[in-house]
């Protein structure tokens, strides 16, 4: 059943009760990988593996999420700042415990490419975040996987 999740900003993704921070480099420009953010939304899920389909709403400032595992999430863009930072909060999703989802892009010059780091903030119950800390590892590895099939994306 899905239900409403508390309303946080972006300040949460450095006061969350969990944070999970990732990044990696890839050699694609900042500009290329803030366009495949924020605005080739329904492109996710053929680099995301873990996305089934994202729809775009309310003229890009919300997204309709569904990931494989049977997860829906409706999503609010918080920050598209291009080419520096994309993020959204979460605000109804279908995943017991979850209490409030706020997940930030950050992009940054790196030699030729860019750092891209992204932060999954959240708050839920004690057996929610017990998950998360212990999926920690393949959560990055889905990450890494994730932009390095978005970097072979957009190369030309």
């Amino acid at each position: 059943m899905a239900h409403r999740l508390r309303p946080e900003g972006l300040d949460f993704v450095g006061t969350a009760p969990l944070r999970l921070v990732f990044a990696r480099e890839v050699a694609a420009s900042p500009e290329q990988v803030f366009r495949a953010l924020a605005e080739d939304v329904s492109g996710w899920s053929e680099w995301f593996p873990a996305v089934s389909s994202i729809e775009p709403l309310d003229d890009g400032a919300g997204r309709d999420v569904r990931v494989k595992g049977g997860v829906r999430l409706r999503e609010t863009v918080l920050v598209a700042k291009a080419p520096e930072v994309y993020a959204y909060r979460v605000d109804v999703a279908n995943a017991p415990g979850l209490r409030a989802l706020v997940e930030e892009w950050r992009l940054t010059p790196a030699g030729a490419g860019t750092r891209v780091q992204w932060t999954f903030a959240a708050d839920g119950s004690r057996a929610l975040r017990a998950v998360l800390r212990l999926v920690r590892a393949g959560v990055g590895r889905s990450f890494r996987d994730a932009v390095t099939r978005l970097d072979r994306r957009l190369a030309p």
